[in-house]
């Protein structure tokens, strides 16, 4: 078990500890299931995740070729113009996008991230409400692919949008 230590920004008060499996069993189980199964076991077992606990986003749901991830933006993301960090968007695209890939694997395989562009379309802020980010993949080869995702509030409205393209390779 690995325990991580989120602490609050500067000034603020309190902390939050978050208490996952050790990455080496991660990639375990990784090597030994599909890469939707994995996905879906993550949903299932509310697995915690470092990066979504950090940023206070969680997976929604995952099928062959797609991934749903959902978030609430607050003042924590903010960046000193007042509105949310392009980070919090990106992260939640870069999820999407490289789970949407995931989801197409065979169990041994993996991939990672090796370009991501983000559109950011209207600025987010703690009034925006949860958002949605879904990602689907246009081509899934032996070695590469590519997805697209876009990120969108409750009615619809859309305030990023982004493409990656992956590298597939071998546990």
């Amino acid at each position: 078990m690995t325990t991580l230590l989120k602490t609050p920004p500067h000034g603020a008060s309190g902390s939050q500890v978050v208490t996952r499996s050790s990455p080496e069993g991660d990639m375990k189980l990784v090597g030994a299931v599909s890469g939707l199964e994995y996905l879906k076991g993550l949903v299932t077992s509310k697995a915690v995740l470092p990066i979504c606990a950090l940023l206070d986003f969680e997976p929604i749901a995952f099928e062959h070729g797609k991934a749903v991830f959902a978030g609430t933006p607050a003042e924590v993301h903010y960046n000193p113009m007042g509105t949310v960090h392009g980070g919090f968007a990106a992260t939640l695209l870069d999820s999407a996008l490289g789970s949407a890939v995931h989801t197409m694997l065979q169990p041994g395989f993996c991939y990672t991230t090796i370009e991501l562009k983000v559109n950011y379309v209207r600025p987010l802020r703690s009034s925006t409400g949860r958002v949605t980010c879904e990602g689907t993949v246009i081509h899934n080869g032996s070695r590469i692919a590519t997805a697209e995702a876009w990120l969108r509030d409750a009615s619809g409205k859309l305030y990023a949008h982004g493409t990656t393209t992956c590298l597939i390779f071998r546990v």
